[in-house]
């Protein structure tokens, strides 16, 4: 199983990395700006020295260091300064008998301090060299002060300096992160209140969410409201379908509970078989109305593409009026199919498309009355669309009559059908990307079905 963060922890994980990643960068430069800090104050704490030892020297003639001198040495700047003074002619003055050396250029110029890197008793030290003209027991000359410190020392201090700025960080860090976890958590409250107050709400409850939420959250709020305003536009449709469907269905059922007692109270042979023929009449009456009200509920709910084939709708139209060709013949109408030589390719339900065309005939059939003579079917197609036109000679049927016979359960007359045909046939259509259109004709009705190829 996937495990999903929570809101807060995303939050919180969002707003800390980048601070996280910020810190990491600003520790590294802050222990980078501590370590040139540090050379910067050993290198000055260096030069102080020898210059003071060089001081000392020339008022003392090489003998002594002032106090003051002899203590910075010992603790300048976290660590100790050695040194080495020789006076005129390289004689040692006083200091450490044997001081670092380096190969690198001497001064230009006198007082001019010299900077290098060395090793002392296997430890790598800093090393500054500075020459003056200094007066010892009366003998003039350049008196050379070499002074030096353990380099371990200072990067000693440089660590102090980058711990400190990385501890203030590190609780800077802390401090928000607290904060973002428990402020988060604080300003998801009105979150957690919509939760709980829809957790309450009774499963028939689908009336609009009036709770003041932030702005943030109003969306989610409005496609809830949105979602509950279709839910309950759905449930209402059903059930009036479920209503509608009851009411069809009682009519044919009782007609065929009448028919069935009629049959049994028959007197004689003859009764017998008239009553027989009544009951199918009325049970295939009632299978039919069964079979539409099925259908129309299945075409609530979108098309998916499972249900879709590709197939060719010149031979599935010629299939579906050679099916129910005969039944209208044998009523005394003629019937007729004009349908173009070449294949005209469609994706669709082929089993939907063949019952619409099945009810429009129907429908000419069932309403045409006594004057109905003819039925003829049309089938063409133009650019992305085709069009099956059923066209008869019958009673008529107006344009102005539209919404009476597409809808659903609804009549232009009484009569014996469910009113379901050509709501279904509507319906198809809608899902195919067409529309079922009742056509302006002189005489008779014309209804043309159209798809999208």
């Amino acid at each position: 199983m996937t495990h999903v963060y929570s809101l807060r922890q995303r939050l919180f994980f969002l707003i800390l990395t980048p601070l996280l990643f910020m810190a990491v960068l600003l520790g590294f430069w802050r222990l980078t700006v501590a370590q040139k800090t540090a050379e910067e104050l050993f290198d000055r704490s260096l030069l102080s020295s020898a210059l003071a030892i060089s001081r000392d020297v020339a008022i003392s003639g090489g003998d002594a260091l002032l106090p003051s001198t002899s203590e910075m040495i010992f603790d300048a700047s976290g660590g100790q300064v050695f040194y080495h003074v020789t006076g005129p002619g390289g004689i040692y003055v006083t200091g450490y008998a044997y001081p670092p050396t380096t190969n690198v250029l001497r001064a230009t110029q006198l007082s001019d301090p010299i900077f290098f890197e060395a090793t002392y008793r296997d430890e790598a030290v800093r090393v500054l060299q500075i020459t003056e003209q200094v007066l010892i027991e009366g003998v003039a000359g350049n008196a050379v002060v070499t002074v030096w410190q353990r380099i371990s020392d200072r990067n000693r201090f440089a660590a102090q300096l980058a711990l400190r700025a990385v501890a203030l960080i590190g609780g800077l860090l802390l401090t928000l992160a607290v904060v973002v976890w428990f402020g988060v958590e604080r300003g998801l409250r009105p979150l957690v209140d919509l939760q709980q107050a829809i957790a309450m709400r009774s499963p028939d409850d689908l009336s609009e969410i009036k709770r003041p939420v932030p702005k943030e959250a109003k969306g989610i709020v409005d496609t809830l409201n949105r979602l509950f305003f279709r839910v309950q536009a759905n449930m209402t449709a059903h059930q009036v379908f479920i209503s509608n469907a009851a009411h069809q269905l009682r009519n044919p059922a009782a007609a065929v509970q009448s028919m069935a007692e009629a049959l049994r109270d028959a007197p004689n042979t003859d009764e017998r078989g008239r009553r027989v023929e009544e009951l199918v009449i009325a049970a295939r009456a009632s299978a039919r109305v069964a079979e539409q009200l099925l259908s129309m509920d299945r075409l609530r709910e979108p098309m998916q593409d499972g249900q879709k084939e590709q197939f060719d709708l010149t031979v599935e139209l010629q299939k579906t009026c050679a099916e129910v060709g005969p039944d209208v013949m044998s009523r005394g109408v003629e019937f007729s199919l004009d349908a173009p030589d070449h294949p005209i390719a469609i994706s669709g339900d082929r089993v939907f498309i063949a019952e619409a065309v099945k009810n429009l005939i129907h429908n000419a059939l069932k309403h045409g009355g006594d004057q109905l003579t003819s039925i003829s079917v049309t089938l063409t197609d133009i650019k992305d669309a085709a069009f099956i036109t059923v066209q008869d000679d019958g009673k008529g049927l107006s344009p102005a009559d539209s919404k009476a016979a597409l809808g659903r359960f609804s009549q232009v007359e009484p009569s014996e059908g469910s009113g379901l045909g050509l709501a279904i046939a509507a319906s198809v259509a809608e899902r195919h990307g067409g529309a079922l259109v009742i056509n302006k004709v002189d005489r008779g009705a014309s209804l043309t079905f159209s798809v999208k190829l």
